[in-house]
């Protein structure tokens, strides 16, 4: 299994770098005690269930490449982010195959993390739903799926098979019989910090799921 964060988005509508946000929020929301962001949370949390992961990055590499460093992953590059995020999501999954895994763990770097419970039932779930000829797994909260997505070589081949003008929720969607839901507690499944207001919501909200 190998990760891959999704980080090569401008973040226009935030002003600021998504990744790099601090992650928890501090009281203030302009600074995080210990130092963390929403990209190091991510890697964090996909660590202990991964052999290694994979951020991709786009414009903002250079910006990102201290925190991808210091948390012991790796960094590939969009060459061209501009067509989507699909063609990164295409980018982290060539990466993966190049690395010899054959599954993947999949997340938006603006998508914070679940708790390690969540994620150690989306683990076990996966490897139940192998066995029975699922593609892949993905956590559910109130009916909505979100992230992390649990992805079999064969869903993979199936993003990678799609032209790059496709969206990941396309080859989800067509696929939806193989991908099992896993209802989990987190609130964060259906999270996306895109602006300055959700994130100032979350500082509102409090910086753990329930």
């Amino acid at each position: 299994m190998c990760g891959v964060i999704l980080s090569a988005g401008t973040s226009t509508r935030m002003g600021r770098d998504k990744a790099l946000l601090p992650w928890p929020p501090a009281a203030s929301g302009s600074n995080c005690s210990n130092g963390e962001t929403l990209l190091s949370a991510a890697i964090l949390a996909l660590k202990p269930f991964t052999e290694a992961i994979v951020v991709v990055a786009g414009r903002n590499a250079d910006k990102i490449a201290p925190v991808v460093a210091a948390n012991g992953s790796s960094m590939v590059r969009n060459p061209d982010p501009d067509r989507g995020q699909f063609s990164s999501l295409q980018v982290g999954l060539h990466e993966v195959l190049a690395r010899g895994c054959d599954a993947a763990m999949i997340t938006l770097v603006d998508c914070p993390p679940l708790c390690a419970a969540s994620m150690e039932k989306l683990s076990t779930s996966f490897d139940r739903a192998l066995a029975l000829g699922k593609w892949g797994v993905a956590p559910e909260s109130n009916g909505r799926r979100g992230h992390p997505l649990l992805a079999s070589r064969a869903l993979i081949d199936a993003f990678l098979a799609a032209p790059v003008t496709s969206n990941a929720r396309e080859i989800k969607r067509a696929h939806a019989q193989l991908i099992e839901a896993v209802p989990v507690p987190d609130s964060f499944v259906c999270v996306d910090v895109n602006t300055p207001e959700e994130y100032a919501a979350l500082l509102a909200a409090g910086s753990k799921p329930h």
